[in-house]
């Protein structure tokens, strides 16, 4: 039996992982404020000596869509460099046998080839509107190898493409975009009204993975032999994207979500809005070697994430 402890087990990824091994053979550990303080070097230390973890799961973070990002500049790199320095120093000082640590695909610059590959890294100047948060997520991917490479430790970490499902975030102006237009097309047709707005032009193209899928692919690649994760994964760019390889533009799915709801009245795009990076398809050539692809359509999640929502409404 192992000891097993997700750091952020309420957010959408924490919690999806929290479903997925809950019913393991595992002891299970979850925290909330009361018993750790993520930003707190001495709090989260103290936590790890008295577990004595085998695998640990970083799925906590400071997150948000484009507002979010613009508007919380400072606490955006501030809170995740302090919670990923915590994490990853504690579980070195304390002999985890592994870490899992969760990137991001704005990590990558804002011009780069299509499909991305791991190796596009730090290759040019990033996306403005994600800067603070994609910098603290490149210091954890750095962190992650440098206690690697010099104490011998195994921390891995895998870079997710754009999320949705159960437990997302639906705030007016901090969510990501699938939650926000889920949240304005249901609300749409809810109050009979006859248009809703989108956030730029439409024409970015983004591609989505169901927190579930994520979840099935960050345990199968935790669960690999640390051998076989450092051959797949290589020495240069130690991580690996985790994606669906294929992408929709934001209008396109504006218009998904008005179809599964029943929604047909107009939508307005609101052009002062940004944009954000045109294009972020991430290649999977590495995922591809562990024989995993997702299993739930971007249809059937969306449809699912809609009936998640109204529950909470």
């Amino acid at each position: 039996m192992m000891k097993i402890f997700i750091g952020g087990h309420k957010g959408m990824v924490g919690s999806a992982i929290l479903r997925k091994i809950k019913n393991s053979h595992n002891k299970i550990v979850i925290a909330d404020k009361k018993k750790i303080n993520l930003l707190d070097q001495k709090s989260v230390l103290n936590f790890f000596k008295k577990n004595k973890f085998d695998e640990v799961y970083l799925c906590a973070a400071k997150v948000g869509g484009i507002h979010a990002n613009n508007t919380y500049l400072a606490e955006f790199i501030y809170q995740n460099l302090e919670i990923q320095n915590n994490f990853i120093h504690s579980a070195y000082l304390t002999k985890v046998k592994k870490l899992m640590f969760l990137g991001s695909s704005c990590v990558y610059p804002k011009k780069t080839k299509i499909p991305i590959k791991e190796e596009y890294l730090l290759t040019s100047e990033l996306e403005s509107t994600n800067e603070m948060y994609a910098i603290a997520k490149i210091a954890g991917l750095k962190m992650c190898k440098a206690y690697n490479s010099q104490f011998k430790t195994d921390f891995r970490a895998i870079m997710p493409t754009n999320l949705y499902g159960k437990n997302d975030n639906y705030d007016d102006l901090n969510s990501h975009v699938l939650a926000a237009l889920i949240k304005k097309i249901v609300l749409a047709k809810k109050q009979n009204k006859k248009s809703f707005k989108v956030w730029g032009t439409g024409k970015p193209k983004r591609e989505f993975l169901h927190v579930d899928d994520l979840a099935d692919a960050t345990i199968k690649i935790m669960n690999l032999s640390k051998l076989k994760y450092n051959k797949i994964a290589g020495e240069k760019f130690p991580f690996i994207n985790v994606g669906t390889g294929s992408d929709i533009s934001i209008k396109d799915l504006a218009k998904l979500i008005s179809k599964i709801v029943g929604f047909k009245g107009k939508m307005i795009f609101d052009k002062s809005k940004p944009d954000g990076t045109i294009r972020k398809l991430m290649d999977n050539t590495k995922l591809k070697t562990i024989k995993w692809k997702p299993k739930i359509s971007l249809k059937s999640g969306i449809k699912k994430t809609i009936e998640d929502f109204k529950a909470t409404i």
